[in-house]
């Protein structure tokens, strides 16, 4: 078939499906672009910076060639062109001012590499020959075997050392993966706690916003406009000012263990402990997301018809019969969705345990922003980001398994 431009017809179609194609294309564009800038490539950076080590290797490169080539099973030194090697290196970090940084990165394996780089490096332009009598005279940690172990292990471009600290383990001196000892263990700690504290958080959301989802769906339109417009206000607050005011109710002092006191219910000596601990963190952050469990609670519910309910009454079913095996069983994609999207907010959350949470309420978010900011070891922040991510990861294909993302459902 022809077109009236004399072209055939199914070539007319091919071209336009083409431009439609395009057109969608160039839409979606500018949504790829920022996915990618804000999401993929922070995800990369945070893989690579994971296992990414060669700092070392920069400042060393003379050493470190030389170094490969000694036997670290033995217990002899390196030998004296090492030494020299080490000190024409040590001379170029000081003029970069590279010392320090090497210093610290090294220091995360070992403690007292930070200062005795920083020593060395003050010292290294009055050292002479021979190099070897010289670097142990500046330090006598420059003639401990561990020391030129430790170096030689680091100076790869990649190592695992960061995710063996986050999962609280080591390497020994003889380069073996040793576990910390019990009053170094933190991470495995806390990565429990996090889980556990999440999955609890997002239980009682659901406990809570399921009636209050119900309710919404079935009042009439005024009522139920005037409970969305409840549950919506702390979008309207500021964060900081919702922790804070949890602050001042849970405090000992606070308006809670006031009106228990009032009440009778406990006495003054005996004031509740609610905040700067894991109960503190709990209510705050359950009272934070809420409205996440109820909207997707409540635009399932709103889609259900009245009349499933009255159909099972009809047959002799009881009221609460009726809505367990008819009522609940639609909102299970309602469930699925706020679900899974309170407990992957709740996994990474960051201010509310900072604020509320103490030593017992701080999550692992808490500590990968602590040595973000205040130990500025990235490496082991974006290994213990990796790892949170990796595990959220499982949870998702786990609930793909037992629920189905399919039927997830936003309304």
């Amino acid at each position: 078939m022809i077109t009236s431009d004399g072209v055939p017809l199914r070539v007319s179609l091919a071209r336009a499906r083409r431009r439609n194609r395009n057109r969608a294309l160039i839409l979606v564009l500018p949504l790829f672009l920022f996915i990618l800038v804000t999401f993929f490539i922070p995800i990369a950076s945070m893989l690579f910076r994971s296992v990414e080590n060669q700092l070392v290797g920069e400042m060393l490169h003379r050493t470190l060639p030389l170094l490969e080539e000694w036997n670290e099973r033995g217990d002899q030194l390196p030998d004296e062109k090492v030494f020299a090697a080490l000190a024409e290196d040590f001379k170029e970090a000081r003029e970069n001012h590279t010392a320090g940084s090497v210093g610290r990165r090294l220091n995360y394996e070992e403690s007292g590499f930070s200062g005795l780089f920083r020593t060395t490096a003050r010292k290294i332009k009055r050292i002479e020959p021979p190099y070897k009598e010289a670097f142990i005279e500046i330090s006598d940690d420059w003639g401990k075997i561990d020391i030129w172990r430790i170096l030689k292990r680091e100076s790869r471009a990649y190592t695992l050392s960061y995710y063996l600290a986050a999962v609280d383990a080591g390497y020994a001196p003889d380069g073996s993966i040793v576990r910390n000892d019990e009053n170094n263990q933190i991470y495995i700690q806390l990565f429990g706690r996090t889980l556990w504290m999440s999955l609890l958080i997002t239980v009682l959301c659901l406990v809570l916003a399921y009636p209050i989802a119900y309710l919404m769906s079935t009042l009439p339109v005024k009522s139920s406009n005037l409970l969305m417009i409840l549950v919506l206000l702390p979008f309207w607050t500021s964060l900081l000012v919702r922790t804070s005011a949890w602050i001042a109710l849970l405090q000992k002092e606070g308006v809670i263990n006031d009106l228990l006191v009032w009440a009778g219910v406990i006495d003054h000596t005996s004031r509740l402990a609610m905040i700067h601990n894991a109960t503190g963190t709990i209510i705050a952050m359950t009272h934070v997301l809420l409205p996440f469990m109820v909207l997707p609670l409540y635009s399932v519910m709103k889609t259900i018809p009245p009349s499933y309910l009255r159909a099972a009454k009809s047959l002799g079913a009881s009221p609460t019969t009726a809505f367990v095996r008819v009522y609940m069983p639609n909102t299970v994609s309602g469930i699925g969705a706020g679900a899974i999207l309170v407990f992957i907010i709740s996994i990474g959350y960051y201010i509310t345990p900072a604020l509320v949470g103490g030593q017992s309420g701080t999550l692992i978010s808490n500590f990968i922003a602590y040595h973000l900011s205040s130990s500025l070891n990235w490496g082991l922040a974006a290994a213990l980001g990796t790892i949170l991510l990796v595990a959220v990861f499982i949870l998702y294909i786990v609930y793909d398994k037992l629920v189905g993302i399919s039927n997830m459902k936003m309304g």
